[in-house]
């Protein structure tokens, strides 16, 4: 999931305008440092658990056509959505520090989400829960 997030918001930065749309650009170029950095801590502890960590593909699947705004959000939005999931499935399956991590990594990324959305959800990530 952090592979494909730094994928994706490369694509979608490049086509978002710094002039046009500032703050569309801002919270896409802030989303894929954040996503650098969350993939960067990921290989690291997978490396420091002695595993070796799965590369990146690639290229990961974007739409057509991004030239849209608010095509542009509600991708950024799916996407966050998507990495708040995976992270939850990794919340479930761990405990302690790497819990911890993983509950921290969740919350970054539905505030990420709320950000681009701009609605909260009751459940992040959890679609299960979407519709209480």
């Amino acid at each position: 999931a952090e592979h494909a997030a730094v994928y994706v918001f490369g694509v979608l930065g490049a086509q978002t305008s710094r002039s046009a749309q500032p703050i569309l650009f801002d919270q896409l170029s802030a989303a894929y440092v954040a996503h650098r950095a969350e993939r960067d801590r990921l290989v690291r502890a997978v490396r420091d658990l002695g595993g070796e960590p799965v590369a990146a593909e690639p290229a990961y699947q974007v739409p057509e056509r991004l030239d849209d705004p608010a095509v542009a959000r509600r991708v950024a939005a799916d996407l966050e959505s998507d990495c708040a999931a995976t992270w939850g499935w990794v919340v479930a399956g761990t405990r302690g520090e790497g819990r911890a991590d993983a509950v921290a990594a969740l919350i970054r990324a539905a505030v990420r989400e709320l950000a681009f959305r701009g609605t909260p959800e009751m459940f992040p990530g959890a679609d299960e829960h979407a519709d209480r």
